[in-house]
């Protein structure tokens, strides 16, 4: 089994695809449309995602997007949650 990702830098992957997609997941944190499991499963994720380096370059060339990068395995949920959004 392969190791988990650093937290920190998963944290911040995963803020800057919310970012990018137009999701504020603060808000949603404190509107209580995430949970604390929610938001630990989101992080866990993200960290056992083996493209790290694409999500980067994505984010890089993305700042606005209509959706996660392919393979994002948070897209499901962050699409959800942009459809609240809206």
């Amino acid at each position: 089994m392969k190791p988990l990702g650093d937290p920190l830098f998963h944290l911040r992957l995963m803020a800057g695809m919310s970012r990018a997609v137009g999701v504020d997941l603060s808000a949603e944190f404190a509107l209580g449309e995430i949970s604390h499991e929610d938001w630990a499963a989101m992080i866990t994720r993200c960290r056992a995602c083996a493209a790290p380096n694409r999500c980067e370059a994505f984010l890089a060339s993305n700042e606005q997007a209509q959706a996660p990068m392919p393979g994002c395995r948070n897209a499901d949920q962050l699409m959800q949650l942009k459809g609240r959004c809206v």
